[in-house]
């Protein structure tokens, strides 16, 4: 058996495990008695797919989704609209399709929890409350602006994480496009765990796509606050590929590590070094959106703690967490992970209000990075609870891309990609 077709056998058996997860947890039964109110803060892949998914497994519930912004911008895939492969439009996504599913969607920050009342406030000018029976966050990260020595909201509209996809997206963009050739553009790397692994390594191999093919004297450098990274393998021999001597990658051990900015100079300093790039893409440390806060949720961490059978959370047992915003054993910060668990806590509380045991949760991940329009890797995984009740992969459900993989096979896992955004998308909003 060649290489591929082992990974090809890998992925058949990926993908008929997550169906099975998925078939089992939501064959068309619907939870007639499930009564009551919930509402959902966060309109991204937590939020979104959860508001759905409770409405469709329990049509006699109240649901209501509080969401920022009218629109949402994915992160995921706002990669290409840097590199100049898509448009920014392409990841903005609205939420009529939740309003045809029963969905009641308030536009509004949710700016406080009162555990004690089973309510949340809204920032709007009336400073209204909402009730709920069981409340759900996905709230998604916030940036920790003091791990940076100089790096502040302010400094991120020179110096831009985009991180948080909307405005910050175009900003970088627009930087690149600006810069002359022959400039630096330095991106730098949290130490783990932080939002989407893989996500700086995509995006440096996407931003060399735009340098090679329209500023070629041009040159990528990461720093990186770790010694290994997601996929390290399959993107270093891409680099190689596609790239040869425009990227260079500087971990922890041999001085990537960013203390510093200094942005009247354009300076980024390292334990023992310092930069000065035409374009610096400052990815930050991270940690849980603050309004966790409000209700101690988070217990003084960056993360929250949830169980991890019905992602409730360990401190207010009738509030749901997912997401960015907490630590789920071995899933990673991603798009399809919280999409996994918005399922999983939809069928969890549905169960819990009809009076029923949550059934046993199965996830799925499936993480494809871009190096170019027409060159894709992926990982995969199908997970349980283990006998300690934390998420753990299911060995063998999975696997990375193939190395040495022919130029057809990497195209292929480049639509796979498109397909699996254009399928998410659609399964969130509707």
């Amino acid at each position: 058996m060649t290489t591929s077709e082992s990974f090809g056998t890998r992925r058949d058996l990926l993908k008929l495990a997550g169906a099975t997860a998925v078939a089992g947890a939501f064959a068309d039964r619907v939870f007639a008695d499930a009564r009551g109110s919930v509402v959902v803060v966060g309109g991204g892949f937590g939020g979104a797919t959860c508001s759905r998914y409770l409405r469709r497994l329990a049509p006699g519930l109240s649901v209501t989704l509080v969401a920022r912004n009218e629109r949402f911008v994915t992160c995921p895939f706002s990669n290409t609209v840097i590199g100049g492969i898509r448009e920014l439009g392409s990841v903005i996504h609205g939420y009529d399709g939740l309003r045809r599913a029963g969905v009641t969607v308030v536009h509004d920050e949710a700016v406080a929890i009162d555990a004690e009342n089973n309510e949340i406030r809204l920032s709007g000018g009336s400073g209204d409350r909402l009730s709920y029976d069981k409340l759900v966050l996905s709230p998604g990260i916030d940036i920790k602006w003091a791990a940076i020595d100089g790096y502040d909201e302010a400094v991120a509209q020179r110096m831009p994480h985009a991180w948080i996809a909307g405005p910050q997206t175009r900003l970088l963009r627009d930087q690149l496009v600006a810069m002359e050739d022959g400039g630096l553009v330095v991106i730098t790397a949290p130490a783990n765990p932080f939002r989407c692994p893989p996500g700086p390594y995509e995006r440096a191999s996407l931003i060399a796509n735009y340098l090679h093919q329209h500023k070629p004297r041009s040159k990528l450098l990461i720093l990186d606050s770790k010694d290994g990274f997601s996929k390290q393998g399959l993107f270093r021999e891409g680099w190689e590929r596609l790239y040869p001597g425009l990227i260079e990658w500087v971990g922890f051990s041999e001085g990537g590590n960013v203390v510093a900015v200094e942005p009247d100079t354009m300076t980024v300093r390292t334990d023992f070094d310092k930069f000065r790039p035409d374009v610096a893409n400052i990815i930050p440390p991270q940690r849980s959106a603050k309004l966790v806060d409000t209700a101690g949720l988070a217990e003084g961490d960056d993360w929250c703690s949830v169980n991890q059978r019905t992602f409730a959370s360990r401190v207010v047992p009738n509030i749901h967490i997912l997401g960015d915003a907490i630590l789920a054993g071995a899933m990673p910060k991603s798009g399809f992970s919280a999409n996994s668990q918005a399922k999983v806590c939809a069928h969890a509380i549905v169960s819990l209000l009809a009076g029923e045991d949550p059934p046993e949760p199965a996830f799925i991940n499936t993480c494809y990075s871009l190096l170019s329009a027409e060159y894709g890797i992926s990982v995969a995984a199908v997970y349980r609870l283990d006998d300690n009740e934390e998420i753990a992969s299911i060995p063998g459900s999975g696997g990375v891309s193939p190395s040495n993989a022919t130029d057809e096979f990497r195209q292929a896992e480049a639509e796979f990609a498109a397909g699996w955004y254009a399928s998410i998308t659609a399964d969130m909003f509707g």
